[in-house]
């Protein structure tokens, strides 16, 4: 499960990669956990827009915002089976720009080691994702979203039998695509990316603590 993810990517190159009209800049981040919040590339009908969402899916129907923290991805075979991704993948979807991910590798009885992964040339990740609105007691909105994820390729797999669902430029449009309500045309980018492409490297351990987030976290030991 990706429960981390990383995003040191110039705003300038973010605004190119998904022809936005504008793009504030984007926060370095090297620990992004969920619960808070990460830059969401959505599309509004004639244009695409870059919106800060919180991680953690909280469907329309929820009586309160905890089960976000249940639903922070979404596996891609079974989207329109699960009540709380089935709306979402029809008319809310979303691409999460990201510079890496972790995962970890149990190392002993107790201890697990984070690796970190990423393109090796250092591109942006496209992840694949999901976007909901839910209306809090008070009648403000919440705004919150989950990764999906696929089939892990055979750099991932001795971790996690899943990874995110990293989408090719040439499925951008279709997948923010405000207009296509077809699940069935979605089915050809659930495909794990190419393992040649990405590189994974043992990080150290101060990942695993959600108030660390700085560049140490994704230096290779």
């Amino acid at each position: 499960m990706c429960g981390r993810i990383s995003v040191h990517i110039p705003a300038a190159k973010i605004k190119d990669l998904f022809n936005l009209e504008e793009c504030q800049q984007v926060e370095d981040r090297f620990n992004i956990t969920p619960s808070q919040l990460a830059a969401v590339v959505r599309n509004q009908g004639d244009h695409n827009r870059l919106d800060f969402l919180k991680w953690g899916l909280v469907p329309m129907w929820a009586k309160d915002s905890n089960i976000g923290s249940q639903l922070i991805t979404a596996r891609c075979e079974s989207l329109l089976e699960k009540p709380a991704f089935r709306h979402a993948v029809k008319y809310r979807r979303c691409i999460i720009p990201a510079s890496g991910f972790y995962e970890w590798e149990r190392s002993g009885e107790h201890k697990k080691q984070p690796w970190y992964i990423r393109m090796t040339d250092e591109s942006p990740l496209c992840l694949a994702g999901l976007w909901e609105t839910w209306k809090m007691p008070g009648g403000n909105e919440l705004e919150t979203f989950a990764i999906v994820t696929t089939a892990s390729n055979k750099l991932v797999a001795p971790l996690n039998d899943n990874m995110p669902l990293i989408l090719h430029p040439d499925s951008f449009s279709l997948w923010l695509s405000h207009n296509m309500h077809d699940p069935e045309q979605l089915l050809p980018f659930y495909q794990p990316f190419p393992a040649s492409a990405m590189t994974a490297y043992k990080v150290s351990d101060l990942v695993n603590n959600p108030h660390v987030d700085s560049p140490a976290c994704i230096e290779e030991l």
